[in-house]
């Protein structure tokens, strides 16, 4: 087999010190994922490569890229025993590398693989590509990815392509993997180095206060140890120390404040683990870790359109940091909120933000129910949203779960929203590969 000598894949999931229980493990499995960002795939979703996005017109398909794409066409029926198998090689070969990876592999075990496909398949899209790779190489330090660990995995990879993709499989697409795999390599290397000049891997951080919305919702406040610099709208990787090297991603729910600290909405879900013990166990005191900030979904403060925010659950935390911000920059920018849940009971932060109503005659909030009584209004929020439109000088912003977000896209892109001014961070197409 051709050597692969460049590092790169996207960097191995959290180490878990200790296994859960066998029906904590099943529940995990099934259940839906927290908000996090509405970014992780369900758990319980191997890997299945994400449709090839069609070329530009006009624009030639590099022979690397055709050879990529057809290896995973026949990739695709099999990927499930090609991630074991990946896995399995490459912990047999390196045995080292196997501390780096959670000891339950279930929910986690497919992203690497995920990941390093998922660039693959983007290659001739090279601005997109270096966009999210680097992002991936900068919040993968907090695992611990050293250069020295992408040779191996690239080695890895090439064996678990050769057997599962054989018809495909031939001297020059090995020569096609092998170079786009080293492109891969190179830009998550470079992005790491470039970081660890900047900035820690992560920041520890004191929660100073806990306060208890719901019996399953609270908001988590804390002090990092040392400056930390994000912008409102972005969000966080996240443990704690009940999960060591578990994460998940959290939202930032105020814009940057003088005290410097940082605040979440976390919603505890069944079986999960992290949320579980922000929400239950945590307390003022306690320490936890933070990745590197990262998200789009931030404003543009070179315009004077209006913002408008779709918030659905807990995502309404990175819409109140939007507002913040909008207030903070002191111009008065138009800015309509949605602000979404089941019921009204699930509004849990409907005050704070019919306050900041309150404050600023610029900024109008509309709390919409989809079930049972309300006081606001009441049906699915992008129906809701189109309603009132249409919105032709506004930029949007949409944070909830993945299925809101999807289909409150396809609305605001039906009334005519260009979709270059829709801002929202759900994992989807290239960034379905995204770290947790």
């Amino acid at each position: 087999m051709r050597s692969v000598n460049s590092p790169a894949p996207a960097a191995p999931p959290p180490h878990e010190h200790q296994r859960p229980p066998e029906h904590q493990r099943q529940a995990e499995h099934q259940r839906p994922p927290e908000h996090q960002r509405p970014a992780e795939p369900p758990p319980d979703q191997r890997f299945r490569p994400a449709p090839a996005p069609a070329p530009a017109a006009g624009a030639a398909q590099s022979p690397d890229t055709h050879a990529v794409r057809s290896t995973l066409a026949e990739l695709e029926p099999v990927a499930d025993k090609a991630t074991s198998y990946f896995y399995a090689l490459l912990f047999i070969r390196n045995p080292d590398l196997r501390a780096l990876f959670p000891v339950a592999m279930d929910t986690q075990r497919d992203r690497l693989f995920k990941a390093l496909l998922t660039a693959a398949r983007h290659a001739d899209d090279p601005a997109a590509l270096t966009v999210y790779l680097s992002r991936l190489g900068r919040g993968h330090r907090k695992y611990g990815t050293r250069p020295e660990h992408y040779p191996a995995v690239g080695e890895c990879l090439l064996a678990a392509l050769a057997r599962y993709a054989p018809a495909t499989w031939n001297e020059a697409t090995e020569a096609a993997w092998v170079r786009t795999y080293t492109a891969i390599s190179q830009i998550m290397i470079d992005a790491a180095a470039e970081d660890e000049e900047q900035s820690p891997a992560w920041w520890q951080a004191e929660i100073v206060r806990h306060e208890l919305r719901t019996p399953d919702i609270a908001v988590v406040t804390v002090r990092p140890d040392q400056p930390y610099p994000f912008l409102a709208g972005q969000y966080t990787t996240l443990e704690t120390p009940w999960w060591p090297r578990v994460w998940r991603h959290y939202s930032f729910s105020a814009a940057p404040r003088p005290d410097g600290l940082l605040s979440f909405h976390v919603k505890a879900v069944p079986a999960g683990w992290v949320s579980g013990a922000l929400v239950h166990r945590a307390r003022p005191g306690d320490v936890l870790r933070l990745g590197p900030p990262a998200g789009s979904m931030i404003v543009d403060h070179s315009t004077d359109n209006g913002l408008l925010c779709l918030g659905g659950g807990t995502g309404i935390a990175p819409i109140k940091a939007l507002v913040e911000d909008v207030a903070e920059h002191g111009r008065c920018r138009p800015v309509e909120v949605f602000y979404g849940a089941r019921h009204a009971g699930d509004l849990y932060d409907i005050d704070t933000m019919l306050q900041l109503q309150r404050a600023h005659n610029w900024l109008s909030v509309r709390p919409v129910v989809s079930d049972g009584p309300t006081r606001g209004l009441s049906g699915e929020l992008p129906a809701i949203v189109r309603q009132y439109g249409p919105w032709p000088a506004y930029d949007a912003y949409l944070s909830g779960p993945p299925g809101m977000i999807r289909s409150g896209v396809d609305t605001l892109v039906g009334i005519g929203i260009p979709s270059h001014r829709i801002r929202h961070d759900e994992i989807g197409g290239l960034m379905a590969a995204a770290p947790g």
